[in-house]
């Protein structure tokens, strides 16, 4: 077979990273006088590489996650031997089988939103699906959707995504009519998914945001239900780098 006819029938076939390569991996399967069976494994092992890092990609670009905020770029030194305990557990994502919730509480400024983006990040690329949104974002989303009388279609188009990220709940105060769509999402998501949340407000402080305290209720038996709950009393590193500028 000619190599262009080659080529073309790996596009037909949309093994694409083989035929981009296949000269190369014909070249390499001279040389080192590969079989049957280990030219084949190559082949394989190229175009699974090639989809998972492609998949990867548009399920990072689909999470709007900050892709500064990663693991690498958090210093772990901040964190108590518990902590990191808590955090090399979840990034091995097994909380998501079990559609555990992860709330993280801390001042501002301890790194609660660089910690779990940079999580959320490695579980993009176990391939789960993540969507990020500020708690502000979700507010005004879900208000929308609302308005469109769209909101329980929509809520449920947001089932297919393993874990949905709450980023500062609390940090800005909202009306009782926008508290009452995120806790429709909350309770909508209860036992069907997890949440990730970040607050510098604890539960005891939940009536600020909720404003009734049945609805506060609620919602924090929804939340820690099925939760782990990291406790980020850590000195705020925005203070610490000042100091030392």
């Amino acid at each position: 077979m000619e190599l262009e006819e080659m080529k073309h029938k790996l596009r037909a076939l949309r093994l694409l990273e083989t035929s981009r390569d296949i000269e190369n991996i014909l070249e390499r399967s001279g040389k080192d006088n590969l079989s049957h069976e280990e030219f084949l494994q190559e082949l394989l092992a190229r175009e699974m590489n090639s989809k998972t890092n492609k998949k990867v990609d548009r399920l990072l670009k689909d999470s709007s996650l900050n892709l500064s905020k990663s693991m690498e770029t958090f210093d772990t030194k901040r964190l108590s031997p518990r902590l990191l305990g808590q955090v090399q557990n979840l990034r091995r994502g097994d909380f998501l089988n079990r559609q555990e919730n992860v709330l993280a509480f801390g001042n501002p400024g301890s790194g609660k939103t660089h910690l779990l983006c940079g999580i959320a990040q490695e579980l993009c690329r176990r391939e789960h699906r993540v969507l990020f949104k500020t708690c502000e974002e979700w507010v005004e989303a879900l208000l929308q959707q609302k308005a469109a009388l769209n909101l329980s279609a929509w809520l449920k188009k947001l089932d297919r995504y393993e874990l949905l990220f709450i980023d500062d709940i609390g940090y800005v105060q909202k009306n009782r009519e926008e508290m009452e769509v995120l806790f429709t999402l909350l309770a909508h998501r209860y036992e069907r998914g997890s949440v990730i949340i970040t607050s510098n407000l604890m539960f005891s402080q939940w009536e600020q945001i909720f404003k009734d305290p049945m609805t506060t209720v609620a919602v924090v038996d929804r939340v820690v239900h099925h939760s782990v709950i990291l406790e980020m009393n850590l000195p705020s590193y925005r203070v610490e780098e000042a100091k030392q500028s």
